[in-house]
């Protein structure tokens, strides 16, 4: 048991990312897969399965297409993220797109989620004040569409069958706009 999930992290955008964030978010993101997290892939995954996605959001940081904001303990471990894709069509730039949204399962259950999406919308604003919203997608079929509601989203979209988890297990794609006024 990690004696410091009790603790609040501190969120951080856009941190230096060095070896020691690429690993921790690369094991997060595998810890939240493991236990159940609906974040791209399907357990059982290890660091390394997921670190191909991962490169995909540290090049678009390097692009300046993409922003990370990561909650982190005091020693620095990563805990909980957000990526904001900024979008480049011009008609669009007002709005961002929330991805790969995670806290790590020890901290789940006591309002870090919650805490995490009050800092991504505040982080989207200090990214650019002409930023009136934050849209997302999330996987059907696990109450996701309940938590994002309660941290105001509300469900724009939802393309059934759109995701598929098993053979015969399909997850609708549900879209969530969150307006920032």
């Amino acid at each position: 048991m990690d004696a410091r999930r009790g603790v609040r992290p501190r969120y951080v955008l856009d941190p230096p990312v060095g070896r020691a964030l690429r690993d921790g978010l690369a094991e997060l993101w595998a810890d939240v897969v493991n236990a159940g997290g609906a974040v791209g892939f399907l357990p059982t995954v290890t660091p390394d399965d997921v670190r191909p996605a991962l490169r995909e959001h540290l090049v678009g940081m390097a692009q300046g297409t993409t922003r990370l904001l990561v909650a982190v303990t005091g020693d620095g471990r990563p805990v909980g993220t957000a990526f904001f894709a900024l979008n480049t069509f011009p008609l669009m730039r007002h709005w961002v797109w929330l991805r790969t949204v995670m806290i790590h399962p020890d901290r789940q259950g006591r309002g870090a989620g919650r805490e995490l999406m009050a800092a991504a919308a505040t982080a989207a604003r200090s990214i650019d004040p002409e930023i009136s919203g934050i849209r997302l997608t999330c996987r059907g079929g696990l109450g996701l569409e309940r938590f994002y509601a309660a941290c105001g989203y509300r469900e724009v979209g939802r393309v059934p069958g759109a995701i598929k988890v098993a053979d015969d297990d399909y997850r609708d794609d549900v879209t969530l706009w969150l307006p920032l006024g």
